[in-house]
Parts: structure tokens; sequence; C-alpha cells
């Protein structure tokens, strides 16, 4: 087992794997920027080493300066959280090339999975159901039409570097056909460096429905269900829950099998998360990310499994801790992403705490690096806080979040806490009757005017 891990990573999901370590007698090594010298990771963290400037590219994503961390510390392996480098492949194997180990998959499981196109075909190849779409990359206008003809409209265009919802656009008929392929392009290229496109059947209204899988890289992996996360605005995840209150056990039972199945097959190792779009009772899988999810608080709630631990005991060489026979769902989870943001443009709202108080009680637990006086940083993501509650079912859950939300306070900057008060007084929500189009159709008619 490791004696010392370093966390390449900020924020709350920071705080979350120190809280891991420590509690199996690890110890930690924050990295922070020159904006983050007060923050709770650091202040969390046994040791802390300062890797550059503000701007995310000289610190939290410089890979020469969090080498230099790891050897400055003696840290003998690096856990990446979720963003900024946790998807990199070329990271991943310089990380290696140092002698040290990433808590992660491999370069190459990270390498396949984050081009669309090379995961789709490799997902096709293991048995995973999957979007009728293109062949591959759409070369030019002229194809994409054709495509469009042969599949019918409506089709979506995605960039096969994409990812966050940039690179993403809808063609409703063949008179939007021209724009949406060279706009979805232009954004490939402009975000990730790729022009490269591809075409899918786009379901007019499929629920999002992701499955978390954990392999221990020699064959072995499981899978711990499913969440729902249809509640989205501009493709971003808004509320989450598992298990999804539209999915029976039977189907639950095969999907389940079929992504653990599929994750052995190429000796995946660690914690990974297939996404599907759901439609009409068939499962389409959309991507997989080779990383720990945002939210994945709900699946730990409901399975009572520490996933973070897990990581570290498979990165370690350590066998997981349970098997897919020990995996009973118990309850009901659900968690609500709070940005600091201003409704109802939802503009980013950096600024100083002038009050925080998290809720508590029975099945409440919230996931933040906030404190009274803390100073946000206009710099990062706008993501505060998770506040994840747990019930013996969906509607105690749901009580607990209505009641835990008002015991929440974040005082001197705009957060998203007053859409969860609003969307909890909606019958939608609560008789789970939404699907990933839901929200923001919601927000048009009720909030962005």
């Amino acid at each position: 087992m490791f004696d010392k891990i370093l966390i390449a990573n900020r924020g709350e999901i920071a705080l979350r794997v120190i809280r891991a370590a420590r509690e199996m007698g690890i110890k930690t090594v924050a990295v922070h920027s020159t904006a983050d010298s007060d923050a709770m990771h650091v202040r969390m963290a046994d040791e802390s080493v300062c890797i550059g400037p503000p701007p995310s590219p000289q610190s939290y994503l410089s890979v020469p300066a969090i080498i230099s961390a790891c050897e400055i510390t003696g840290a003998q392996a690096i856990h990446p959280g979720y963003g900024f480098l946790s998807e990199n492949a070329e990271f991943v194997q310089i990380v290696e090339d140092h002698g040290l180990t990433f808590i992660g998959p491999t370069a190459e499981h990270i390498r396949v999975m984050g081009d669309k196109i090379t995961a789709k075909d490799t997902m096709k190849a293991l048995g995973v159901p999957c979007v009728p779409g293109s062949d591959g990359g759409v070369p030019d206008l002229a194809t994409a039409k054709k495509i469009g003809e042969e599949f019918g409209y409506p089709v979506i265009i995605k960039a096969t570097a994409g990812g966050g919802g940039r690179g993403m656009k809808v063609a409703m008929n063949a008179g939007e056909m021209e724009s949406a392929f060279m706009t979805a392009r232009a954004e490939g290229k402009a975000a990730f460096g790729n022009d490269e496109v591809y075409i899918e059947k786009y379901l007019t209204t499929p629920r999002h429905i992701e499955i978390q899988v954990f392999g221990d890289g020699k064959g072995n992996a499981v899978h711990l269900g499913e969440r729902d996360c249809s509640l989205q605005r501009r493709h971003q995840k808004v509320f989450e829950e598992a298990p999804g209150p539209s999915i029976t056990p039977e189907e639950r039972a095969k999907i389940g099998k079929v992504c653990a199945d599929a994750v052995a097959k190429i000796n995946y190792i660690g914690a990974g998360t297939i996404e599907f779009l759901y439609e009409n009772g068939e499962f389409y899988f959309i991507e997989m990310n080779t990383r720990l999810q945002v939210e994945h608080p709900v699946t730990e709630g409901i399975f009572g499994v520490d996933l973070v631990r897990e990581q570290i005991l498979v990165a370690a060489g350590e066998p997981m801790s349970f098997g897919q026979e020990d995996l009973v769902i118990n309850g009901h989870a659900i968690e609500v992403r709070i940005n600091a943001e201003k409704l109802p443009n939802f503009s980013p709202c950096p600024g100083r705490i002038t009050a925080y108080h998290a809720p508590g009680g029975l099945g409440v637990r919230m996931d933040s690096a906030l404190y009274d006086g803390y100073s946000i940083p206009p710099y990062y993501d706008s993501l505060i806080a998770k506040l994840i509650v747990q019930g013996r079912d969906r509607a105690e859950a749901l009580a607990r979040l209505e009641r835990a939300l008002g015991e929440l306070i974040v005082d001197g900057i705009d957060t998203t806490i007053p859409l969860f008060h609003v969307l909890l007084q909606e019958p939608d929500l609560h008789s789970g009757d939404y699907n990933i189009h839901w929200l923001e159709r919601w927000l048009a008619e009720n909030m962005e005017k």
C-alpha cells in the first residue's frame, strides 16, 4: 500500500480524496495555485505544494509542476479527481514513466475511450448497445447529408474529441444540416484542436442513464447499478439520483452485466462510468468516462461503498473489497449540484463567503470546500458544493432534500440553491416523468426570460 499520495486537483473532490486516504492511514499532498493558498484542501492535507499562478495551464494542468511536487514530497501515487488531467492519457504515461502510480485507468484505456468513434467501435465489439449512426468520422457535408437521409432526421453531430456539451449540434431536418455540421466542426476545432465529427440518430425523448463500473485490472469487474442524470442544462448535469426511477430490476441486471462483462474483457482498472441514452426500454451507448464521476456519492449511498478507497486499493495491486454478490441496493439517493452562479442566466458569481452553514441530520451529506470567509476565485469551475441525501425510498429522499436545502446557508454570493427550491415544487420531478430536454424547456418557461 502507498505511504503517501498526491492529489492533482482542488476543491471538494480534493477533500474527498484526502478523507478516504486518511481513513486508510495514507498521508496526502495537496497541490495548489497561488489563488488557492487558503483553500480547504490545502489546510486539510498533510503537506502542500504551490505549483503555479491562478491560470490552470500554469498550475493544475502543468504536468512538470505536478511531477516535481511528487519528487519533492516523496509521493508514490497521484489521484487526479475529475476534470483537469483525470482523462489525459499523455499525463498517465508520464506519471508511469517517472515510476509513479496513477490512481485510475491505464493510458491506453483513457486514449481509446477519449475518442468517441473509437470508444463506440470498441463498445460495439464488446456487445454494448449503441446509437445508430455513422461508421466513423464524417469527412464532409455531402456525406453528412447522405447519412441524414439514411437514418432519418433528427440527427446529432458530435465532435469526436468532445465533452461537456461542446461540439454537439442537432439538425432537425435537411435544411439545418449544413449549419449544424459546420458549427460542430468549428467548436470541436476551437475547444479540442480536432474538427472531426460523427453523426448519430437523435433520440427525441431519452433519459440519461449511466452505469457505474469498477474493475481490478486483472479481468474482474462489477457494476454498481445506474444513476439517472436526465435533468440537465446545456448538457451539464444538475440533479442526479440512484437508482433511476424508470429502470426495472430486470433492466438493471441485464445492462449492468453487459457493462461489467465489457470492462472485464479489457482488464479495466478502477472506476468508470458507461453512459447511455435510454428510450422505450432500450439503452444506447454514448460515451465512457474513465474516471470518478461528480455524482459518485449517490452510488456510494445506496451501496454503502467508498469508491475512492477502492480506487486506491486496486491501484496498489490489492483486490476489490466486494464482489457483485455483495452489492445490494439500499434505499434511494439524490445529489444536487450547487454552483456559484447568478440566476436566471447562470452567470459565474465568484466572491467572498460571508456566512456558511451546512445542513445535517439523518441521510444528509455535504461535499464542499466552503467555509466562512472563503473567497471563491474566478478562475475555475463554478461548482462549489454537492448536497447528497438518502432515504428509504425516493419520496423520503425528496422530502429530505427539501428539508436539507432549507437548512443550507451560503451568503455573500449568488448560487443555484433557489433553483432547487422551485424545482422541488414541480409534479414532474416528484413523479420522475422527465427526460433530458425537460429542464431546459422548464427553464425557458419559468426562469430564463
